[in-house]
């Protein structure tokens, strides 16, 4: 996912949880979602990057056991409305202990 701009996005977490592991360009929600553990990731927006980000995911899949780590890890990311609530009520709980 060579974007530009994204301020969400929700196809690398489809990605994630039917075991694609996605290569994407770190800016705004694919870089806030998608891990080293989970993904490949490339900074600058130019064909050479997105190659070697290529490149170096061709060579995980290479390694059949490191590629099922990476296809496992984003298929066990929790994105439900669940995780998203717990972390609300964690923060809540911080600034009113303040």
């Amino acid at each position: 996912m060579p974007s530009q701009y994204e301020p969400c996005g929700l196809n690398q977490i489809y990605s994630l949880k039917y075991g694609t592991v996605p290569v994407v360009r770190a800016t705004g929600g694919l870089d806030d979602t998608i891990e080293s553990d989970t993904g490949f990731k490339f900074r600058e927006y130019s064909g050479r990057a997105m190659l070697a980000s290529v490149r170096e995911c061709l060579q995980a899949y290479a390694e059949p056991p490191r590629w099922r780590r990476l296809v496992r890890n984003g298929m066990c990311k929790d994105f439900s409305w669940r995780q998203s609530a717990r972390q609300y009520s964690d923060l809540y709980e911080r600034i009113l202990n303040l």
